[in-house]
């Protein structure tokens, strides 16, 4: 007499089918001491809501013939979480976060607002999962068969911009302050000219001050510039160009 699924919350609250012969017109169902409220009855099956309960209790089904052979269900109590990393990513999703905490390994999905994913289980401490596509700081929970859990947020970082440069260029041998003007460049983590690293400062959400660096290979032209947050990266093609010094 095989019963599906066969766990389910401490909170109760699980539909349950028990399947065998000779079920017709039950009259109780009972997971260890307690009855669960029956839902569907037929001759080869009875469904039902379990009730709240903990650890593994047997479950037994009453007939006017008598009481059932038991079977075993197993309580789960819900998930806890103690931390997801990273806490940030680009509105487009995509990235990848773990989840670390315990009771993690029947979770069937992650929550992120509104939006939901599916996750991949390391083991009762841990999961990963593809971000979803988003917008807002929102909670992040967990759905496991012992429930739902709350407690962590995760927060939605628009994609920077670039708009322009001033000045839009500079000699060979760097050293040119460019104001970088933009959206969305507050977590600016490197701005580059032509892929060498330049040094920056974060004026405000819209305007960064670098200082070029020496131009590629030490030759003139433009060179595309590239400014990366935590957010995504943003490139402005042959948006700077390099000349030559003046020479006497």
């Amino acid at each position: 007499m095989p019963i599906s699924p066969n766990q389910g919350s401490t909170a109760g609250g699980t539909t349950v089918t028990i399947t065998g012969t000779n079920l017709a017109n039950a009259s109780s169902v009972h997971f260890g001491s307690k009855t669960a409220t029956i839902t569907a009855n037929t001759p080869t099956s009875v469904t039902v809501t379990s009730p709240s309960g903990t650890g593994t209790v047997p479950v037994t089904v009453t007939t006017a013939a008598g009481t059932s052979n038991p079977l075993s269900f197993f309580y789960i109590g819900p998930p806890f979480k103690s931390s997801i990393s990273p806490i940030t990513g680009v509105t487009a999703g995509g990235n990848t976060v773990t989840i670390n905490g315990t009771g993690l390994t029947t979770a069937s999905a992650v929550h992120f607002g509104s939006a939901t994913a599916t996750p991949i289980v390391v083991n009762d401490g841990q999961l990963t999962v593809d971000v979803p596509a988003g917008t807002a700081p929102g909670p992040v929970s967990v759905t496991t068969a012992g429930g739902t859990n709350n407690g962590l947020t995760y927060t939605y970082v628009d994609a920077p911009t670039i708009g322009t440069l001033n000045p839009d260029s500079g000699v060979v041998t760097g050293g040119t302050v460019v104001t970088v003007t933009g959206t969305n460049l507050s977590t600016t983590q490197s701005v580059t000219f032509g892929g060498v690293a330049a040094p920056f400062s974060v004026i405000s959400d819209t305007s960064l001050s670098v200082v070029t660096p020496p131009a590629p290979g030490g030759t003139p032209g433009a060179v595309d510039v590239a400014v990366t947050t935590t957010g995504g990266t943003a490139t402005d093609a042959a948006a700077f160009t390099y000349v030559d010094g003046p020479g006497i």
